[in-house]
């Protein structure tokens, strides 16, 4: 998200370092275990809504942060959509546990607090793979949701910079204009340098003809 005077591509941040994009990709991959476990192979529209909705959330975090480079509104957009699509998961697994009568875990539960603490720690899809075969359906839901509401946590403070990026930067059309504007300004400043200095050694070449114009002539010798 940096941005130089006189650059008219962004350099943007690596999106396999950002917090919330690995955690997205473990969720996709356990929402795909999650949906081959316990949810129909066949005839039931929920599965192929949760995967698409965990896929829609990681890739347009890859693709918003690679857009980056060129427009901040692209990044912006894309980043958005990326979030409600986690939201969007983060609803389908609340019904899955509605519809079968299971807790959703709040902060009441005895259980919560060291699953939010493990999600906390944890970003990979290595980290969870271990407990994703083993965990009944009401603890991988809950883990699913818990990493659903740290990823949204972690984007908004990420979207709210890139928002004040764009509005004190501008997007690449003002980028490419500041550019412009800065090399002619940097071309003018260098042709008023070369005047200054043509001007200054026509002066002194001046005065050195004066100099010598009054200098009186050597005398002849006899």
């Amino acid at each position: 998200m940096e941005y130089k005077k006189g650059k008219v591509l962004r350099k943007t941040a690596n999106y396999r370092e950002l917090y919330f994009y690995r955690k997205s990709d473990a969720l996709y991959q356990l929402t795909v275990v999650f949906c081959r476990r316990f949810l129909p192979a066949y005839g039931d529209r929920t599965v192929d809504q949760m995967v698409q909705a965990a896929r829609s959330g990681k890739q347009n975090i890859v693709e918003g942060s690679e857009a980056g480079m060129t427009s901040s509104e692209s990044e912006l957009k894309l980043l958005n959509v990326a979030r409600s699509s986690i939201q969007e998961l983060r609803e389908d697994f609340s019904d899955y546990l509605r519809r079968h009568n299971l807790p959703v875990w709040d902060s009441h539960h005895r259980r919560s607090a060291d699953l939010r603490q493990f999600c906390h720690d944890h970003n990979d899809y290595a980290d969870f793979e271990p407990m994703a075969e083993r965990l009944c359906d009401e603890e991988l839901a809950n883990l699913c949701l818990t990493l659903c509401h740290q990823i949204d946590y972690l984007m908004v403070p990420y979207l709210e910079k890139l928002e004040k990026s764009f509005v004190t930067e501008g997007g690449i059309k003002e980028r490419m204009h500041a550019a412009r504007t800065g090399y002619r300004q940097g071309q003018d400043e260098e042709m008023q340098a070369l005047r200054d200095q043509v001007a200054a050694l026509e002066k002194e070449n001046r005065q050195l003809r004066e100099q010598l114009a009054e200098k009186p002539e050597n005398p002849k010798k006899p």
